[in-house]
């Protein structure tokens, strides 16, 4: 199968200060707030090293039109949560965006926290519905230590389930049947956080 790192354009612009806003500059990505009365100009979402950093900011989902996916296929992606937040603020990945930039959108997530949990979910439109039994713990899903926590997350979509993975390791294994699958996979991020991405991709 053809494997697509999903590709970022660096831009040789003066990089702003993190935690300093000017929200989305990576070419042909773009940004969905959680609350419509949140300012996507109080985050960032920028290139750097090959990836790109967010900082946060208000809760936010962020996609390219063009990572599409249907059929079997596996997203990654590694996290690098650079300093703590002043609580255990999700991030991670979703499969299967669909309607993104409307009231119909629907997106199937992969979450994690610095305290080492982990959280799948499903939303459609306003609604949200958990998919794993709440927040857990996971020996696989590294916590933050010395400020600084790295995971990589993985979901392997099946023909009948899906499997959802930190560092190769499994952490659930849901049936596809019913849930969000086909469409754009992209990132979605919690507030008051600083990370890293690199190595996000499909194949």
């Amino acid at each position: 199968m053809r494997s697509i790192l999903i590709a970022v354009v660096v831009l040789f612009v003066s990089m702003p200060v993190f935690g300093q806003g000017g929200g989305v500059s990576v070419d042909g990505w773009q940004a969905r707030l959680d609350s419509g009365r949140a300012d996507v100009n109080d985050l960032s979402f920028m290139s750097m090293g090959g990836g790109f950093h967010v900082t946060t900011g208000p809760h936010a989902i962020f996609w390219n039109p063009e990572n599409a996916a249907t059929g079997t296929y596996t997203l990654s992606g590694t996290f690098t949560q650079t300093e703590p937040s002043s609580h255990p603020n999700s991030f991670g990945v979703f499969i299967g965006g669909q309607n993104l930039d409307d009231d119909s959108q629907a997106y199937t997530y992969f979450l994690i926290r610095e305290d080492g949990q982990f959280l799948i979910k499903q939303r459609v439109g306003s609604d949200t519905e958990d998919l794993s039994p709440g927040w857990a713990p996971h020996t696989a899903v590294n916590a933050i230590e010395n400020g600084r926590m790295q995971n990589k997350l993985s979901v392997e979509v099946g023909q009948t389930q899906i499997r959802f993975l930190a560092n190769d390791t499994e952490l659930a294994s849901i049936p596809r049947a019913g849930l969000s699958v086909d469409g754009v996979a992209g990132v979605r991020f919690s507030h008051q956080l600083n990370v890293h991405v690199s190595d996000f991709m499909i194949e």
